[in-house]
């Protein structure tokens, strides 16, 4: 990944996770630590799995989606145009950090169970694919917590 100018020039990562409303994973990408969110938004929708739904048909994306500040541009909100997903991002300069902070805890909960695992809370491996490895199984490991508790 690209370097990270707060590490003095060290390759740095960043994770983009979407999750669902319970906060489990759909599904998670790595990006370069200086590349901006908005950049890896497209290929993040497009990583969503099929949702299957009670009639039994395929839904291929989520029905609306909760986004920060970071995704208030309008690549960002025709993306999901296109996909005819319901947008709800918090616009700059309008939106107050405490009206975004009811659905936001959910992804920081999230963030949270990743930092459980130690692979994933300090980078150890220098080739990306085998992090991605390793944040994938992050994601079955939370999904799987998540069953055993249900």
């Amino acid at each position: 990944m690209g370097p990270n100018p707060t590490d003095r020039g060290k390759a740095g990562s960043k994770r983009h996770v979407i999750t669902d409303r319970n906060g489990i994973p759909l599904a998670a990408l790595l990006s370069e630590a200086t590349r901006h969110d908005s950049i890896c938004f497209e290929s993040l929708l497009d990583a969503v799995p099929a949702i299957r739904t009670p009639a039994g048909q395929r839904r291929k994306r989520p029905a609306k989606l909760h986004a920060d500040k970071a995704y208030d541009i309008p690549r960002c909100r025709q993306a999901l145009k296109r996909r005819r997903i319901a947008n709800r991002i918090a616009r700059k300069g309008v939106d107050s950090r405490a009206r975004l902070g009811r659905h936001r805890w959910v992804m920081e909960r999230t963030m949270a169970w990743f930092s459980q695992f130690r692979r994933l809370t300090i980078r150890y491996e220098r080739r990306d694919d085998i992090h991605q490895a390793f944040l994938s199984l992050g994601c079955a490991l939370i999904c799987w917590n998540f069953l055993q508790a249900v």
